[in-house]
């Protein structure tokens, strides 16, 4: 039976001081490698014996990948990196403090761009601090200027259909690593989640979310590893 392991990275410098992340490469704090090595004794504890992993290119998902799979004994498997399991990109936002953007453009304008599918915030100018065209880790790529959910899903899409999917297909165990609104999209994607009924659903830090599946890839059963932070789940057919 494949089984898929969807991990939000631990927390972030920038989760810490509460600023629009996106695409900003920032690192982990105490408290998110404390998180990743904690997912990684979850997965261990469950017994999960992982044959393959992935990571956005992100230094957060990376090492919070690499800590849970030191935890769990299993450092030694593949570790493939791409930038189509990034988070989303937030624009024009990157960078600035939440709370601070909602005071000067209003909470429910910051809400649509935070938490609508298809809404996305304004975009990043060309030579802005946080654009990325120059970035040698996206050589080759069309670097958006602002992305929704919808945008993100499109792009997760194509990876998971190519790489990831064939591999869950031959009945391995296969561990993502990556970011809030990407795994966002994975869960949109297998449960055939509603696009009104994605935008709440939370996944939270440092908690393996284990989906068993069919042999065609459909869902059997979804959980959290810890019980005690686990969030509302779709349905498993």
């Amino acid at each position: 039976m494949p089984k898929l392991v969807l991990l939000r990275h631990g927390q972030s410098r920038w989760n810490l001081e509460n600023r629009f992340t996106g695409w900003v490469d920032v690192d982990l704090t105490t408290q998110g490698e404390i998180e990743a090595a904690g997912a990684g004794a979850l997965m261990a504890g469950a017994g999960l014996a992982c044959t393959f992993a992935y990571a956005s290119v992100l230094t957060r998902a990376i090492r919070t990948a690499c800590l849970a799979l030191t935890r769990a004994d299993q450092l030694w498997i593949p570790l493939t990196k791409d930038w189509r399991l990034n988070e989303r990109h937030y624009g024009a936002l990157t960078g600035l403090n939440k709370a601070e953007t909602a005071a000067r453009h209003g909470e429910e304008q910051v809400r649509v761009w935070r938490r609508s599918y298809d809404t996305p915030p304004p975009p990043l100018d060309a030579g802005e601090p946080f654009d990325f065209a120059a970035d040698r880790r996206y050589a080759g790529v069309a670097v958006p200027a602002t992305e929704s959910l919808k945008t993100t899903l499109e792009r997760v899409l194509p990876y998971w259909t190519g790489e990831i999917a064939p591999r869950l297909r031959l009945g391995e165990t296969v561990l993502v690593a990556a970011h809030g609104n990407s795994l966002r999209a994975i869960v949109k994607h297998l449960f055939d989640v509603a696009d009104d009924e994605i935008t709440s659903l939370e996944i939270p830090t440092g908690n393996p979310l284990l989906i068993e599946l069919a042999p065609n890839l459909s869902p059997r059963d979804a959980r959290y590893l810890d019980q005690a932070r686990a969030e509302a789940l779709p349905s498993a057919s």
